[in-house]
């Protein structure tokens, strides 16, 4: 297996962008206080946990619905594509409903960390790199993940509500160029 850093910091990247715990920081602060604090640990663990076992089964899932990994792939790069464009334009595409009250697990490990966009995006880039890649990226990620919800106060207060949606912009423009990239990539496999 090659292990390329180029690859780790691209695979990281694009996992950091959809993940997009920094976007998150405005309801994540929100939900803390309505649930009188987040178990930090546990919705690392579980949302990371759903991450590896997604991508370790995920493929074999997929040939049981008789999809391949590409077909999946050009699917993934065109919710990545809309995720991005929900980062840029400010607008929510894909309607999540939030129930505080379900604690730890929904929503903060489901769907705000691993969601969809988050699951989607791990078997797409599976497509392009190999596992030792993608789990070094997805644990790298859980790191960020735990660090940003143990101090979520600290991160809101410096980077103030202005340089939030910098961030959260900057990052969907990110998504957009990885999406058309992820398409352009697996979509002539398809065209026969």
């Amino acid at each position: 297996m090659n292990f390329s850093i180029d690859e780790l910091i691209t695979v990281t990247f694009t996992l950091f962008a959809v993940i997009d715990i920094i976007g998150s920081i405005p309801l994540l602060i929100s939900l803390k206080e309505k649930m009188g604090g987040i178990r930090e640990l546990r919705a690392t663990l579980i949302s990371g946990g759903l991450m590896i076992l997604f991508l370790l089964t995920g493929e074999k899932f997929l040939k049981i619905l008789g999809l391949d990994v590409k077909s999946f792939a050009v699917g993934g790069s065109i919710v990545i594509f809309i995720l991005g464009l929900e980062m840029v334009l400010g607008h929510e595409f894909f309607k999540s409903e939030g129930d505080p009250k379900s604690g730890t697990v929904v929503p903060i490990a489901f769907p705000l960390i691993a969601g969809s966009g988050t699951l989607t995006t791990v078997i797409s880039l599976q497509a392009n790199y190999n596992v030792l890649i993608m789990l070094s990226a997805i644990l790298i990620n859980l790191v960020i993940v735990f660090v940003t919800l143990r101090s979520l106060n600290f991160i809101a207060k410096i980077l103030g509500d202005a340089g939030l949606l910098a961030v959260r912009k900057f990052f969907g423009v990110v998504l957009l160029a990885i999406a058309v990239k992820i398409f352009a990539t697996n979509v002539g496999g398809l065209i026969k």
